[in-house]
């Protein structure tokens, strides 16, 4: 697919939390942001328990959404276990679900993975000690795998990176220091910063700041929505 000359408008939002029962709780936002953006881009979380009736509320309502969906699942969305029929319901309504996998849309690539918990900087936890411990660790280094090998399938000269989890503390600022290491993984970042990424999302942390960046550079944005953004809407929108 040929670049777009000009940027590509992004809204982000992620922490959507969807209830079963919660009656059309996103369609006028979703139709909203088909007025305001080129893609809309859901980082994690998108409903409360992981249930297949949650997720069929949120099928429902992004059928609304007249502009191309992308996005990732969070730890709700594992909570019951079923994240398979999760993916599967809300791929049906044409969305773009994205598990370590890349897709392009009018010249930029969107990269995404969950990501996962582990810490930051020099308080990231290793692999010593019991077998629990060397477990986490290793999931948190097999999703920075995941979305290394799905940046090296991005041919576009844009990218930007859909997490769950945070890749920079920055981010989280805002949270209890002592949940940190819950919230994401700094090796999400080291990976970002050895690709041209033009900007990076992701949720998870309600009561986090929302921009910051890689040690390389890179823009870091935290759209949960419940987060403040720059334009007073639950949702940021982002120029690539």
């Amino acid at each position: 697919m040929a670049d777009r000359a000009g940027p590509l408008r992004v809204a982000a939002i992620g922490d959507l939390h969807v209830k079963e029962g919660a009656a059309a709780p996103y369609r006028d936002l979703f139709a909203e942001i088909s007025r305001a953006a080129d893609v809309l881009v859901l980082a994690g979380d998108l409903t409360d328990l992981g249930l297949a009736a949650e997720a069929e509320i949120l099928a429902e309502d992004l059928r609304a959404c007249a502009i191309p969906v992308v996005g990732v699942l969070g730890n709700h969305d594992h909570e019951a276990g079923a994240p398979e029929e999760i993916c599967r319901i809300l791929r049906q309504t044409g969305m773009r679900l994205l598990d370590g996998q890349s897709v392009e849309i009018e010249g930029v690539g969107f990269v995404g993975v969950k990501g996962f918990v582990g810490g930051f900087g020099r308080f990231t936890l290793g692999a010593f000690g019991e077998a629990s411990i060397k477990g986490l660790v290793a999931e948190s280094q097999r999703e920075a795998m995941r979305l290394e090998n799905a940046m090296r399938q991005v041919a576009s000269r844009r990218a930007m990176v859909v997490l769950h989890y945070a890749p920079v503390a920055a981010t989280v600022q805002g949270e209890p220091p002592e949940i940190f290491p819950f919230l994401g993984s700094s090796r999400l970042a080291e990976t970002i910063d050895r690709f041209p990424v033009g900007a990076v999302v992701h949720g998870h942390a309600h009561r986090g700041t929302h921009e910051g960046r890689t040690p390389g550079g890179v823009p870091v944005y935290n759209v949960a929505m419940q987060i403040p953004k720059p334009n007073g809407r639950p949702y940021a929108l982002l120029d690539l």
